[in-house]
C-alpha cells in the first residue's frame, strides 16, 4: 500500500489506518481484535490510532500486536478525564499521567504521536495542554505532539510550531475541514489523519449501537445531498457495496490527507477497506460532484455544516 510522509514528522504512513474506538466501545473480544489487527498489519497497513478514553482499546491493542511494534505508527489521544488518573482536564498533571497510563496499556516505551483529544480553542490558546505534550516529547515518551478535533480549533492548532499532526473529520457528509483545516495544514507542513472517512455509513437504514445517535447529522446531510450512484459512475453496483469504497476514496482524494482511519470489529470489512484504499483517489469528476452536492444542500438548508467533533 502506498505510503506518504506524515507532514513534518517524516513518518511514512499508509493511506489506510485503523481507528480503535469501536473495539473499545463495543467491548470486542481479544481474539477478534487480534484477527483484525494482524490482518491489517499483514496487508501492510501501518497506522494504529486509539485514545485513552476508548475504554479497553489501548489494552486490546497492547495485548494483540505489541510484539509487532516495529511495523506500525502508534497514535493515541489524551486530555480529558479518564478513570484512575488524577488532575483537571487538559492540565499538565492529567496529561502526563495519562501518557504514562497509555504506554503501560499499549505495552510500549514510546508513542509515535500523542494528540490532544478535542479540547476547545480556549484550551489550546492557554498553552498548558500543548506544553504538557512538549514535555512528554522532551522526556522521550512521545515522538510528536498533535491535536484531534475540527473547525477553528483544528485550523488554529495547525499553526502552532509544536503541533505536527492534526486528526480531523473529512468525509462525504463532513466537508468543512477540507476548506478550513487542510489549507492551514498544507501551509505549516502538518500531517493529516482523516477520521470518520465512511461518515458512519449514512446510506444504511439501520444504525443500532454506540453510533445510533451520532450518525443522525450525517444521515440528514447525506439524504439532503441526493447523491446518485449512476452520476458517480457506479450504476451497476449495489449501494451497500458501492458507498463504502466511494466514501473512503473520496476522503483519500485530497493530497493533504496522509491517512484515513477506519474502525471496525469485522475482519471482512477490514479487508474490503484495504482493497478500496489500494484503488487510490476517486475519479476527479466524482469528487467534484460530491463537493457540489454538499455545497448545494448546505446552502438550501440555510445552515453552516461544521465539522462534527
Amino acid at each position: 500500500m502506498k505510503k506518504t510522509p506524515l507532514g513534518k514528522t517524516g513518518l511514512q504512513v499508509t493511506a489506510l489506518g485503523f481507528g480503535g474506538a469501536e473495539i473499545g466501545y463495543l467491548a470486542t473480544d481479544k481474539a477478534r481484535v487480534s484477527s483484525i489487527l494482524n490482518l491489517l498489519l499483514d496487508e501492510w497497513v501501518n497506522v494504529i490510532d486509539t485514545a485513552a478514553s476508548y475504554h479497553g482499546s489501548e489494552e486490546l491493542i497492547g495485548q494483540t500486536i505489541s510484539h509487532r511494534r516495529g511495523e506500525y505508527v502508534l497514535i493515541s489521544k489524551c486530555g480529558g478525564s479518564v478513570p484512575q488518573v488524577e488532575g483537571e482536564p487538559w492540565s499538565e498533571k492529567l496529561i502526563t499521567q495519562t501518557i504514562d497510563r497509555s504506554l503501560q496499556r499499549l505495552k510500549v516505551n514510546r508513542l509515535d504521536v500523542m494528540l490532544l483529544h478535542s479540547c476547545d480553542l480556549k484550551v489550546l490558546r492557554q498553552g498548558e495542554a500543548v506544553g504538557a505534550l512538549v514535555k512528554a516529547r522532551e522526556a522521550g515518551k512521545i515522538r510528536f505532539a498533535g491535536y484531534s478535533g475540527d473547525n477553528e480549533a483544528a485550523a488554529y492548532a495547525a499553526t502552532l510550531p509544536d503541533i505536527a499532526v492534526i486528526e480531523t473529520s473529512i468525509n462525504i457528509a463532513d466537508q468543512a475541514n477540507i476548506d478550513l483545516v487542510l489549507p492551514a495544514a498544507r501551509k505549516h507542513n502538518v500531517g493529516i489523519i482523516a477520521k470518520r472517512p465512511l461518515a458512519n455509513a449514512p446510506w444504511r437504514s439501520d444504525h443500532s449501537g454506540v453510533y445510533a445517535g451520532y450518525v443522525k447529522t450525517y444521515k440528514e446531510r447525506f439524504t439532503a445531498m441526493g447523491l446518485n450512484l449512476a452520476d458517480l459512475g457506479y450504476a451497476k453496483v449495489k449501494p451497500e457495496s458501492a458507498w463504502p469504497g466511494i466514501a473512503l476514496r473520496f476522503t483519500l482524494s485530497f493530497p493533504e490527507v496522509n491517512t484515513a482511519i477506519i474502525g471496525t470489529t469485522n475482519p471482512v470489512n477490514a479487508k474490503a477497506n484495504v482493497e478500496a484504499a489500494e484503488k487510490g483517489s476517486l475519479d476527479p469528476e466524482a469528487v467534484t460532484k460530491i463537493r457540489a452536492a454538499f455545497a448545494d444542500a448546505q446552502r438550501q438548508s440555510g445552515q453552516t455544516w461544521t465539522g462534527q467533533t
